[in-house]
């Protein structure tokens, strides 16, 4: 019982790492993208419908990052390029991709999905109790794991991760040494608009592989809550996805045992948790500022 409940867990915090994970290096670029629910999105029904044509749920999985990306990119050029408000331009792109994943998802509702198999690893798998919780997972939740630590290293341990922050911290600084800021800006943007469609294609073909419209329930918006909870650090947002991960299924959970609390309240407990969170960091201003990118969703125009 209790394996069976971690394994959920796992699952359900998943996507909402992938999706935090690349928001967090966009943020740490100094740009605020509000958009990756809509990305995210867009990348469910893009995975959910190629995997169905072709079969193929990796083909369904590359089609959501392309996606994601492309979507991130038009984020980019709209608040890069165009300098418009980031905040609005990125809360349009969530509309956008709502509405646009409904319409073009129409047909596929109701239809069955391809699942993307777990890993069966012969001898691991088998362990009692730890065997199928880290050698029995999906694919992608192992690129979970790794994506996390490529994203901790390059930040923290390349010089590209420490240019990278330094636009974020201060970015007419940066571009006084050199630094091409818009350039590393687009980078960490359809970086974040990838993961953001990878774990989109995560909730529609391991999650649950079934395309329901707005399907993403809020999950973008978590993602972006668990950036500030984690204070821009990777290893927290580690912490943060399993954390509301375990808040997802225990109210499911209660659910299923009947609780005498409405059904209604205990579904919103993951989003009542989220705002409880990010009062409680509130409080400390002097943690939140110290971490917090300085050039955080201030335009910059080279020849200003």
């Amino acid at each position: 019982m209790l394996e069976s409940i971690l394994i959920t867990i796992a699952t359900a915090a998943t996507p909402l790492l992938i999706a935090a994970m690349g928001e967090l290096v966009v943020e740490r670029s100094g740009v605020l993208n509000l958009g990756v629910e809509g990305m995210m999105v867009m990348g469910a029904i893009t995975g959910f419908a190629v995997a169905l044509s072709t079969g193929s749920p990796w083909l369904g999985v590359l089609a959501a990052v392309v996606v994601g990306a492309a979507f991130s990119l038009l984020f980019g050029f709209l608040t890069l390029t165009l300098v418009t408000n980031q905040v609005a331009t990125g809360l349009a792109l969530t509309l956008f991709g709502l509405g646009l994943s409904g319409m073009l998802g129409e047909g596929f509702v109701g239809r069955p999905g391809v699942k993307m198999a777990n890993l069966d690893i012969p001898v691991l798998s088998d362990i009692p109790f730890i065997g199928r919780l880290l050698f029995g997972q999906d694919p992608i939740f192992y690129l979970s794991i790794l994506l996390t630590i490529a994203v901790a290293y390059f930040l923290f341990s390349t010089r590209a991760g420490l240019k990278l922050r330094a636009v974020g911290d201060n970015h007419a600084s940066a571009h006084a040494q050199g630094i091409n800021v818009i350039a590393i800006r687009y980078g960490a943007v359809m970086f974040g608009g990838a993961c953001a469609g990878l774990a989109g294609a995560y909730l529609s073909l391991v999650y649950t592989p079934q395309w329901v419209e707005n399907m993403t329930a809020g999950r973008g918006w978590i993602a972006l809550a668990l950036v500030v909870f984690a204070s821009w650090r990777p290893w927290r947002v580690v912490a943060g996805a399993y954390l509301f991960g375990g808040v997802t299924i225990g109210q499911l959970h209660a659910q299923a045992q009947g609780v005498g609390i409405p059904s209604q309240l205990l579904s919103s407990l993951p989003y009542l948790a989220t705002i409880a969170v990010l009062v409680i960091i509130s409080r400390n201003r002097r943690l939140t500022l110290m971490n917090t990118p300085a050039s955080l969703g201030r335009p910059f125009v080279p020849d200003r």
